[in-house]
């Protein structure tokens, strides 16, 4: 095994690790305990059926962008389940999840419908580029492996929000959750837009018989809007939430709520890492480029997922 398939391995090692920390950390106190047990069986049963088994059976992981969306929802449901439905943030984080989720799980039944997912996402083609790198020596074996990267991702970091909230006892809505809300409310708002934009973009561009980098509206000042907003969406429930943390943290400091601490702030880290380089801009731009003649020109004017100035050169950190 060379340099590169260790490094690999190791930080693919490093991520899991630092989420299982997480999920102990959830397990261990009794104010979440039920709640994480519950939503890591309700998870890996979801994505066993809806896309381990199709994958293992296609080879294909383009059925996670099905599992991965419903499994939002249901920690929209179990908020509301084991937290107490009186509270305003409780219900505010339960509706986020929910709204989040069934719109992207709603789209990828669209997409099965259209018979798209019988061939795999190009996010998904890409991953085996990784895998070249930090394989498990096994196709099947490294589609299981994928899947539950995303599965783990919502019983961890992504589920501290929610666990946040089950664990507030009759938290108000203070000024500083109220303002996360109207931040969500204006992110899912232009996400939509972003999206609008595009498929009107595409089918312009099918109908004139050109193959065009989508360049209209919010797609003039970042090259993927859409992943900027969805990450600002998540930047605003730790917004939501943050503010129960002082509350939590009011009686005493024990090690398994500074992990959830931790971890709230690892939520808008890990899906600004998704949506950047595991599945978001990285995967989508590698093909983009292939495809779209005019596309290098378009990198170089508009940022890649901070909107920015277009014209100027970017940053690829941007």
């Amino acid at each position: 095994m060379n340099s590169s398939n260790v490094g690999g391995l190791v930080r693919r090692e490093a991520a899991v690790l630092s989420s299982l920390l997480v999920l102990v950390a959830s397990v261990v106190w009794s104010e979440t305990q039920a709640f994480a047990l519950t939503n890591l069986v309700v998870q890996l049963a979801l994505f066993a059926v809806v896309a381990i088994i199709p994958a293992l059976v296609t080879l294909r992981m383009s059925y996670v962008d099905i599992a991965w969306p419903f499994g939002l929802v249901a920690l929209g449901v179990l908020t509301l389940v084991f937290g107490d439905s009186s509270s305003r943030p409780v219900m505010a984080v339960a509706v986020i999840y929910v709204i989040m989720g069934a719109r992207m799980g709603i789209g990828g039944l669209v997409l099965l419908i259209q018979g798209e997912l019988d061939k795999e996402l190009p996010r998904y083609r890409y991953q085996r580029l990784r895998w070249r790198r930090a394989s498990f020596g096994s196709e099947r074996a490294d589609l299981t492996a994928e899947i539950l990267v995303q599965a783990l991702s919502n019983v961890t970091f992504l589920a501290i929000p929610a666990a946040l909230a089950v664990a507030s006892d009759r938290a108000g809505l203070g000024i500083v959750s109220a303002i996360g809300i109207v931040l969500w409310s204006l992110s899912w708002a232009l996400e939509s837009t972003a999206d609008v934009q595009k498929h009107r973009f595409v089918n312009q561009s099918k109908r004139l018989g050109v193959k065009r980098s989508c360049n209209a509206g919010l797609w003039r000042y970042s090259r993927h809007p859409n992943y900027f907003f969805q990450w600002m969406q998540w930047n605003s429930l730790v917004l939501i939430t943050a503010p129960l943390v002082t509350n939590l943290f009011s009686e005493s400091m024990t090690l398994p709520k500074l992990a959830i601490f931790v971890g709230l702030l690892g939520t808008s880290a890990t899906m600004y890492y998704c949506l950047v380089y595991y599945t978001g801009a990285v995967p989508a731009e590698h093909y983009s480029v292939l495809s779209r003649p005019d596309y290098a020109s378009y990198q170089a004017r508009t940022n890649r997922f901070f909107p920015g100035i277009p014209g100027r050169r970017p940053k690829e950190n941007r």
